[in-house]
């Protein structure tokens, strides 16, 4: 298994819960798995909540309003193609991928949750899954073909995670 540097950051809006760290690193380690990356990444994880999300969809997309996950990758990746060993990719300092950030509205996931009827895990291992995929290339910008493509590997990877599979 591959050391991966994976960065969990509560900012002072977040009310730190004690699953969250733990359902976020198992998620990102499932997707790198499941996506088949072969090198060590870094990736940065900010928590925070609605007030805190939206300032940041602000400053980096200019749209004034609280979502429920953002994602910031480092590379422009093609979807199922991981990033390799190449100097591209690798951090001479450190030796990994800084595949890049996301950042997570806990505040948003509890209300997703609870929306859609099942658990907070679930919801903040969804989020997380849907982000990794984006740090990996994955979009749905068109409404057909590129979101059923994302949801399909969102679910079956999701189905792996205890507590953040589907009941």
């Amino acid at each position: 298994m591959l050391n991966h540097n994976i960065h969990i950051t509560y900012d002072i809006f977040a009310l730190k819960k004690p699953f969250v760290s733990a359902i976020i690193k198992r998620c990102i380690e499932a997707v790198l798995d499941a996506e088949k990356v072969s090198v060590p990444c870094e990736i940065n994880v900010l928590v925070t909540n609605d007030k805190g999300i939206r300032a940041i969809n602000k400053a980096s997309r200019n749209i004034d309003k609280a979502t429920d996950v953002l994602s910031f990758p480092m590379f422009q990746l093609t979807p199922g193609v991981p990033p390799t060993d190449s100097d591209e990719f690798i951090d001479i300092e450190t030796g990994l991928c800084p595949l890049g950030d996301m950042c997570i509205s806990l505040e948003r996931a509890m209300t997703q949750a609870k929306d859609f009827g099942h658990s907070s895990r679930r919801e903040v291992g969804y989020l997380t899954i849907h982000s990794m995929l984006h740090l990996l290339g994955y979009d749905h910008l068109d409404e057909d073909i590129q979101k059923l493509q994302m949801r399909q590997r969102e679910e079956t990877i999701a189905s792996t995670i205890p507590g953040v599979e589907k009941r």
